[in-house]
C-alpha cells in the first residue's frame, strides 16, 4: 500500500509541475483548409455507389426518368407494396404519367409500405443522402416509411458534407432549412445486445434511384 501511494504522489507531483511550468514553445499554425483525405480519382457517382452500397443501402442508376420510372414499378412489385406514397410535386408528375399508383394523403399515412422523396444533395465519400425540413416531404417521410426510396440526379452530387453545406448555403441564402439532415444507409442499431438491426428507428432499407441529368445540365 505505501509503494502505491508513494508513486500515485509521484505522479501527481510531476502533474502539478507540468501545469505550473508551462511550455515556451510555440504552437505551429494549423492547417485547415487542405483536406483530410486522400485525392479520389474515381467518378462521383462510382464512389456514391460504393460507399452507399457498403452500408447496405441499394443503388440503382437511371439514365433518365422513364428509367425510374420502370426500376421503380420493378420494386414495386417485387416487393409487393401496395401503399406507396409521396409529397414531392415533381415526383407525382412522374408517377401519374407512368400509371403508378401512389397516395399523398395525410390520413393515409399510417398505411404506407413505401415513400418516395428527393433530396438537396449526395455526398458521395460517406454515401450519404441529405435531406431538409424545406423539401416537401417534411420531416416524416423519410423516417416513417419501412422503405425510403430517393429519387436524385447526378447533378446533385458533391464529394464531402462541406460541399453539401456550401451548397445548401447557396440555395437557400439566408433563408436556412430549420432541419438539415444526412442519412447514411438504413436506420440501424446495435443497442439491443449488440445485435445490429436494420429499422429499429427508421426505414429498414434505403433505395437511391441516379438519375443521369448531365445532358440535360449542359443544354
Amino acid at each position: 500500500m505505501e509503494d502505491s501511494t508513494t508513486s500515485r504522489e509521484k505522479i501527481l507531483k510531476k502533474v502539478r509541475k507540468a501545469l505550473i511550468y508551462k511550455t515556451t514553445h510555440e504552437i505551429p499554425d494549423v492547417d485547415f483548409e487542405s483536406e483530410i483525405y486522400a485525392v479520389n480519382a474515381e467518378s462521383l457517382e462510382i464512389l456514391f455507389a460504393k460507399q452507399l452500397t457498403e452500408l447496405n443501402g441499394k443503388f440503382i442508376f437511371c439514365e433518365n426518368e422513364n428509367e425510374f420510372a420502370l426500376n421503380l414499378s420493378s420494386l414495386i412489385a417485387e416487393h409487393k407494396w401496395s401503399e406507396v406514397f409521396c409529397y414531392e410535386p415533381k415526383v407525382n408528375i412522374i408517377l401519374q404519367n407512368n400509371n403508378i399508383k401512389f397516395s399523398g394523403q395525410n390520413h393515409d399515412i399510417k398505411n404506407m409500405d413505401a415513400g418516395i422523396t428527393l433530396c438537396e444533395l449526395l455526398v458521395a465519400r460517406t454515401g450519404s443522402v441529405i435531406i431538409s425540413s424545406k423539401m416537401s416531404s417534411g420531416r416524416k417521410m423519410n423516417v416513417f416509411p419501412n422503405y425510403h426510396i430517393v429519387l436524385a440526379y447526378t447533378s446533385q452530387l458533391v464529394l464531402t458534407h462541406k460541399d453539401a453545406l456550401i451548397g445548401i448555403k447557396n440555395k437557400y441564402g439566408a433563408n436556412i432549412p430549420s432541419l438539415i439532415s444526412s442519412i447514411t444507409g438504413p436506420s440501424r442499431t446495435a443497442d439491443i445486445e449488440k445485435t445490429l438491426v436494420q429499422g429499429a428507428h427508421g426505414p429498414k432499407e434505403l433505395f437511391v434511384l441516379l438519375v443521369d441529368d448531365s445532358l440535360s445540365s449542359e443544354n
